[in-house]
């Protein structure tokens, strides 16, 4: 098919696609053969490309709104998608002037009276001492005890390694990547490695932003109603709406 061939996917997606709403019903040729539209790859393409930027479960959800006419919510979604890559990139600018500090302050050696308690170190981040508790089964820090009973006691160091943690949790960093940076972090600072690490979560993030850009051009030469818009409001329990035909384009 066509469409499957531009769009470089399955011709079994682009007919999942069409019947979960996501591109508009294909009209039929009298031997019962789908008729697909430059309209539907135009849709086809801004799904594509919103699963990129958004998810593809948030994308589906943008094509099935414009298609029953709700330009609004598909707009609103947009706006929602927007703004998440903005606090991310925000995220990822703290996180570069976090360690950046924290890679020039000098770690003291370390009194008895420096250290602090889990409980303290959790109001001192902000967060719940269970947090630090899986952070350390994770490997990403440790904590002096003398025990398996006793207290928890974080050094300097370890406070440290906490609060590089934290910025980079809340930058996007999954566990796994996080555990690969800290030995990094706590033998050179800000390391070439690290660097690169930053810029890979930057290049990310503008990928989902170009990603939007285009799937937002592609969404704007769906006209409204688009090929198939009165068979899915017909689905959605509204009867009634008049038929109408389209010019051949694509046929699978």
């Amino acid at each position: 098919m066509d469409v499957a061939r531009a769009l470089g996917c399955s011709v079994q997606l682009v007919r999942d696609l069409e019947a979960q709403g996501v591109l508009p019903v294909a009209d039929r040729t009298d031997s019962g053969y789908r008729r697909y539209t430059e309209q539907h790859l135009d849709a086809g393409r801004a799904y594509r490309a919103f699963a990129v930027g958004m998810g593809p479960v948030a994308a589906k959800a943008v094509l099935r709104a414009y298609l029953r006419g709700e330009v609004a919510t598909a707009l609103a979604l947009l706006d929602a998608a927007h703004a998440q890559l903005h606090h991310e990139r925000s995220l990822l600018e703290q996180t570069r002037r976090a360690l950046d500090h924290l890679a020039a302050e000098p770690v003291l050696p370390t009194r008895p009276a420096d250290a602090m308690g889990i409980t303290e170190l959790a109001e001192a981040l902000g967060m719940r001492p269970s947090a630090l508790r899986h952070w350390e089964v994770e490997g990403l820090l440790t904590a002096d005890r003398q025990g398996a009973r006793a207290a928890r006691r974080y050094s300097p160091e370890h406070v440290r390694d906490a609060r590089v943690v934290q910025q980079l949790r809340a930058a996007g960093y999954r566990i796994p990547a996080i555990r690969r940076l800290l030995p990094e972090l706590r033998r050179a600072g800000r390391s070439a490695r690290v660097t690169a690490a930053l810029g890979d979560r930057e290049s990310t993030l503008t990928n989902r932003s170009t990603a939007l850009l285009k799937g937002t051009a592609c969404l704007s030469k769906v006209a409204w109603p688009p090929p198939g818009a009165h068979r899915v409001r017909a689905a959605d329990h509204l009867p009634g709406a008049p038929g109408r035909r389209h010019p051949s384009g694509r046929t699978e």
